[in-house]
């Protein structure tokens, strides 16, 4: 069995969400478009109906991949806030080079969009951030050598 996927309870209700759309209203939309493609006449050269037949593939994929996450997911509610990092904690470090200042929730794989500081729990800084309290300074491996960061204050996601 793959290992757990940790998320929150809202991570998989859009999960399940999103399978329910894919396995209903996307699946529609590619058979009718290869449905209309074979009314076009020769499937040899008829692009329309490759492409269709691609993105169905595709789909299919997503929907297999989306299922395995359902399959694998370990739901956790955020944990009541600690002065020690964990899942679903709201973190605000500084890096130790340039002192700017970052706040980053540790979420889930799904959920995470590092562009809106949510970082995923199992991220290289999730990693490095997992049981820091305020004060410790933690280094992260990035491609140009490790980063340092000094966790600032934890608080509760959401809060």
């Amino acid at each position: 069995m793959p290992d757990a996927i940790v998320m929150t309870p809202e991570a998989l209700a859009a999960l399940e969400a999103e399978l329910q759309r894919l396995e209903t209203d996307a699946r529609r939309e590619i058979a009718e478009r290869i449905r209309v493609a074979r009314e076009w006449g020769d499937l040899k050269e008829n692009a329309e109906y490759h492409d269709a037949k691609n993105d169905q593939a595709h789909l299919e994929t997503k929907i297999k991949r989306l299922r395995e996450q359902l399959l694998s997911a370990e739901v956790r509610e955020a944990p009541p806030p600690t002065d020690v990092v964990g899942f679903g904690s709201r973190v605000e470090v500084e890096d130790a080079a340039s002192g700017r200042r970052q706040t980053y929730t540790l979420v889930s794989a799904p959920e995470a969009d590092p562009g809106a500081g949510l970082v995923s729990f199992d991220s290289p800084v999730g990693r490095a951030l997992e049981g820091a309290r305020p004060g410790d300074e933690v280094g992260v491996p990035t491609p140009r050598g490790e980063r340092r960061l000094k966790v600032v204050a934890i608080g509760q996601a959401g809060a």
